[in-house]
């Protein structure tokens, strides 16, 4: 189980595990640290700028990187030697993704833990607002569903189990609290997370030229609306406009 870091990480030599035949993946510790997920996008830009014949797709996640390869092209142990060269700790260091600051109407028929979570935490709800779009996320990855980010950087206070019984049906725009993660639902569908809101931005467009909106490594705020402006909001983008630009990647 991975374990969260809350200091700062320690660099760790990378460890190649094959998955079948036809996969590897490249790990990097064993916890959940900023700084170890930065050098694996790193890593992941790196590979993926050297175009390696036989490479069929990369997957990065927290502290690992999924490498798919077609094994009559390259063998898993050439692969290894190959993404050993990228793997430099602190390759990542200093560099920001995209910064986002996307609007949630929260409470409501969508946001229906809201004040639930705020009593098991001895808040107001306005607090947990204020507390829950008071910090800068980070995208640590997208998996799950598609473009479905998961948000580290959830204060510590609004760390809440996920549900023992998961709801059949969550709407997408949902914004969500998971044991010490944050989320945006990029699909509707079941889900045991707990929810204090929604966005009538659409993390995942399949009509869109670049269908999801968030990549791992961006940076993620919350600002609180009124619903009707989230409903104002949720119209335009029905219509197909863009409705929040970020702030480019240092």
């Amino acid at each position: 189980m991975m374990r969260l870091m809350r200091g700062m990480a320690e660099a760790v030599a990378p460890a190649f595990l094959p998955c079948g035949d036809s996969a590897l993946v490249l790990q990097l510790g064993d916890c959940i640290d900023a700084r170890v997920n930065a050098d694996i996008f790193a890593i992941a830009a790196a590979v993926d700028a050297a175009a390696i014949p036989g490479l069929v797709e990369i997957v990065p996640s927290y502290r690992s990187l999924l490498v798919r390869y077609d094994p009559e092209i390259i063998r898993g142990r050439e692969l290894e030697q190959r993404l050993a060269g990228f793997s430099r700790p602190g390759e990542g260091a200093g560099k920001k993704g995209r910064g986002w600051s996307i609007p949630v109407v929260y409470g409501g028929e969508v946001g229906q833990d809201l004040e639930e979570i705020a009593a098991m935490k001895d808040l107001s709800p306005e607090e947990l607002v204020s507390l829950h779009s008071s910090v800068e996320y980070r995208v640590f990855m997208i998996g799950f569903a598609p473009g479905f980010a998961y948000l580290g950087g959830l204060p510590p206070i609004l760390h809440t189990p996920r549900l023992q019984k998961p709801r059949q049906y969550v709407p997408a725009g949902s914004i969500g609290i998971g044991g010490q993660q944050a989320s945006v639902n990029s699909v509707a569908g079941p889900s045991g997370w707990r929810f204090i809101g929604w966005t009538p931005i659409r993390v995942f467009d399949p009509q869109r030229a670049a269908p999801f909106l968030l990549a791992g490594g961006d940076r993620v705020r919350f600002t609180s609306i009124d619903p009707e402006a989230g409903e104002r909001l949720a119209a335009r983008a029905a219509a197909g406009e863009t409705v929040i630009e970020p702030e480019e990647a240092a």
